[in-house]
């Protein structure tokens, strides 16, 4: 009898330990369900990724979304517009908490924005401003418009070159080359000797920019200077100038970006200047903004990042 009732009780303490497991097991599985649930997802999508520009943007976002535990989903729409328009409608299916936009095409980005706002997700717009940008919660962007005129400036009252054949190279769907571009011909339209022979998109793509400036180079004699709206589109002037034997010809070539290959340019003389802007910055800039707006606190609708003009005087 005494042997019965023990066993009786042996098999009651395990139920209730297998129980009490069970509970345990269910309390462990609720708690993580419920940190899955309250971690954040963003997607973010660039002109493209095909520049340490773009690299170190995605990685000042990625860096304070980490830090908070959660996601980062990054595309690269490789300067498509119809291919970004399909990865924010991707983005909004997979119902992200919001999202970080580099726009392709300043106008052309549209549709995106709009399915956005229906779709009730916010978004964050960096490096290159909007045309709708009623649609977006803010702009973070480098002062594009002073890049351009520190170029014109250096060209004219630094250099004292106020004569001479022009070569611009710009991307026009895009919103931060435009301001540099037009604020750069503002400048030097103060001297009416400074002639723009050549306007041409580079879409702010090195090789592109190599192609354009070996025709340009072939049809025209003598080239001054040339303003590049990007460091990578610099570095494609300067492939091509060597190519052809002409980059002693030029007296001055501009970039944007602050680049590391671009500071290697200026130290072997053969870049003047590159205005340096600071995409960590800029994506860090961003993410922080990011989580006020999500957490109810009032955001500011634009935020303008300064830049500074860097040459071989104070490279180091």
């Amino acid at each position: 009898m005494k042997k019965i009732l023990g066993i009786l009780v042996l098999v009651v303490l395990v139920i209730l330990a297998i129980t009490k497991l069970g509970l345990v097991n269910k309390n462990f599985n609720d708690n993580v369900k419920t940190e899955k649930s309250s971690r954040k997802k963003f997607g973010a999508t660039f002109m493209t990724l095909n520049n340490p520009y773009f690299v170190q943007l995605n990685d000042g976002i990625k860096e304070i979304i980490e830090a908070n535990g959660d996601k980062l989903i990054s595309l690269d729409p490789q300067l498509d517009v119809n291919k970004q328009i399909a990865e924010v409608e991707d983005l909004i299916a997979q119902k992200v908490d919001g999202i970080f936009l580099n726009p392709t095409d300043w106008k052309g980005i549209k549709p995106a924005l709009e399915s956005a706002k229906k779709a009730g997700i916010p978004v964050y717009v960096v490096d290159a401003p909007v045309f709708d940008d009623d649609l977006v919660r803010t702009t973070i962007v480098s002062d594009n418009w002073n890049a351009g005129t520190l170029c014109a400036l250096h060209l004219t009252q630094i250099l004292g070159i106020t004569e001479g054949n022009i070569v611009v190279l710009e991307h026009p769907t895009a919103k931060s080359a435009i301001e540099r571009t037009n604020s750069f011909l503002k400048e030097i339209s103060k001297y009416p000797k400074l002639k723009v022979i050549a306007k041409e998109s580079s879409e702010g793509q090195l090789e592109i920019a190599m192609s354009i400036m070996e025709k340009i180079i072939k049809n025209n004699s003598k080239i001054t200077a040339v303003m590049a709206e990007n460091d990578p589109t610099a570095l494609g002037v300067i492939a091509a100038l060597e190519r052809l034997n002409k980059l002693k010809e030029v007296k001055a070539i501009y970039g944007v970006d602050g680049s590391e290959d671009a500071l290697k340019l200026i130290k072997a003389n053969k870049l003047t200047a590159t205005v340096a802007q600071y995409p960590k910055e800029i994506g860090k800039i961003a993410a922080e903004s990011a989580y006020k707006d999500l957490s109810g606190k009032k955001i500011l609708k634009e935020i303008k990042v300064p830049v500074k003009l860097l040459t071989k005087d104070n490279i180091e």
